[in-house]
């Protein structure tokens, strides 16, 4: 039986993937939208953040949670309790979930990129069972 630390000694390389999982509450309202949600409506977003990692430290960690954490926290405190459509990302785009998603990915590859590690998506769910993932390929 082959180990599968011996199966990296043979060229083979993998991608581990880390997830964080956060919320945030917030308002906004789509505009052009034809629908209730053209008006202001708030909801209690879920995001989750998924990190790739292609190296592993002395003790087997890609990055640490804490460090994806910290990151997640720091950039939804900005959008945590506000109406997202007074928010200059969003002046704009729509708030929609995509635009969040997508807003959200640029921001947290901004802060946790390097050679080794790569934001690969972000999930955020408005309402339990809807929402959107972005990421780039």
């Amino acid at each position: 039986m082959v180990s599968f630390y011996e199966s990296d000694k043979k060229g083979k390389s993998g991608v581990y993937e880390i997830y964080v999982k956060d919320h945030f509450s917030a308002a906004h309202a789509l505009n052009g939208y034809n629908g209730n949600c053209s008006k202001i409506h708030g909801h209690n977003w879920i995001i989750e953040t998924f990190v790739q990692c292609r190296q592993l430290n002395d003790i087997g960690i890609g990055i640490d949670f804490r460090d994806v954490k910290e990151c997640v926290k720091k950039i939804l405190k900005s959008v945590d309790h506000t109406n997202l459509n007074d928010l200059d990302p969003f002046k704009i785009v729509n708030p929609t979930s995509e635009n969040i998603a997508k807003f959200l990915y640029k921001e947290l590859s901004s802060h946790l990129n390097s050679q080794y590690i790569k934001v690969s998506k972000v999930k955020v769910c408005e309402t339990p069972g809807c929402g959107s993932t972005y990421w780039e390929e």
